[in-house]
């Protein structure tokens, strides 16, 4: 898995692990069995490989349920 993640630096990707745990980000480095991830914000997180169960490249045109703000002026 890690010579995979390696070959994928640079590549915005989904992560899943057991259950419905998911993280997206940017894959900055994988070093000492540790994949970098950046997010949307810039923020870095780092997961152990060996709890990773699938991986692949994010699509881009994908709707991700959630919140979001509308501007004071357009209420």
């Amino acid at each position: 898995m890690q010579r995979i993640l390696s070959k994928m630096i640079g590549r915005k990707v989904d992560v899943f692990f057991s259950g419905a745990a998911r993280l997206r980000g940017e894959i900055m480095k994988v070093e000492e069995n540790v994949l970098y991830l950046k997010d949307e914000e810039q923020k870095t997180c780092y997961v152990a490989i060996d709890k990773i169960a699938a991986i692949w490249e994010a699509n881009e045109d994908e709707k991700r349920a959630g919140f979001f703000s509308v501007p004071p002026n357009d209420r």
